[in-house]
């Protein structure tokens, strides 16, 4: 079963169309990310999935159930964290937990503490008196303690540092292991999600490509060579993205290494010492999308 379907969707702000027919199902169990640069909508899509905007035409189902109007029985199975950690700063910790115990039926109260008592706080301290990184703990105790069976996180990481990210990870690798439990995510710290999804959508301009990590990871190549000129490539069936950083190009393409060189030879480019290199998804997601 998915846990998110989405059939056909278009939606418009004012003239600007933000998706035209978009497709794409989340299988039950999955971690996927959702990637793509700033002003692609990605906000607007959680936004859809939530019932919070009602999209141009389309539809999406969420745990089966319309998205647009969502029961609140479902809605109690899904776990939102969005754009951001806002909590209530005039309450404290335990008031915070109090507060939330009652809109939850499912709710796990040793989840919460567990997780807010690492910051050493006593449950008198106030949110308002809190870091960022402190809030962020309590928000997630907040998600975590409601148990969902779908999580949607949407840039987790904003304002966050490494010590809070590597947290919010390993909290959400133990969500996943509990079995059957569906993650969808969005985040600008692409390092992140490459160790923690197993499935991805690149949004681009309303176009998407859906892939697994590995899959992706194994099809996509990053390759290196030098040139003493300035390269003015454009992109195509082979070259799907370049950076040059003085005579050092980074060519990112599907095909292997010997069609690559084949290719450069045709549009007339020596490309002096190449050879693919190690990838990570950072480098993957400059190469398929680009800079800006």
């Amino acid at each position: 079963m998915n846990a998110i379907e989405v059939h056909n969707l278009r939606h418009q702000y004012n003239r600007r169309t933000i998706y035209e027919d978009l497709n794409f199902s989340i299988p039950e169990g999955t971690i996927c990310g959702l990637l793509g640069k700033n002003g692609q909508g990605k906000t607007t899509l959680v936004n859809i999935l939530m019932g919070f905007l009602k999209p141009t035409s389309g539809k999406c189902l969420v745990l089966g159930e319309d998205s647009h109007d969502l029961p609140p029985a479902t809605r109690n199975r899904i776990g939102l964290l969005h754009e951001g950690h806002l909590a209530y700063e005039f309450m404290n910790i335990a008031q915070t937990e109090k507060f939330y115990r009652g809109c939850y039926p499912n709710w796990e109260a040793e989840i919460f503490y567990d997780l807010v008592e690492k910051m050493g706080l006593p449950h008198d301290h106030k949110v308002a008196n809190m870091s960022c990184g402190q809030r962020s703990q309590v928000v997630l105790g907040v998600i975590m303690a409601q148990n969902p069976d779908l999580l949607i996180l949407d840039d987790y990481s904003m304002g966050l540092d490494a010590g809070y990210r590597r947290l919010f990870l390993d909290v959400l690798h133990d969500f996943a292991a509990l079995g059957g439990k569906t993650i969808f995510v969005t985040s600008h710290i692409i390092q992140d999600l490459e160790q923690l999804v197993d499935t991805m959508i690149f949004i681009d301009q309303g176009e998407i490509m859906q892939t697994g990590l590995d899959d992706f990871m194994n099809s996509f190549h990053k390759y290196v060579f030098h040139n003493g000129g300035e390269l003015d490539l454009s992109t195509d069936d082979v070259v799907k993205g370049f950076e040059q950083r003085g005579e050092l190009v980074s060519l990112y393409s599907f095909a292997d290494e010997e069609k690559v060189k084949q290719h450069l030879t045709t549009l007339g480019i020596h490309a002096k010492e190449l050879q693919k290199v190690e990838m990570t998804l950072e480098d993957g997601f400059i190469g398929l999308m680009g800079k800006y």
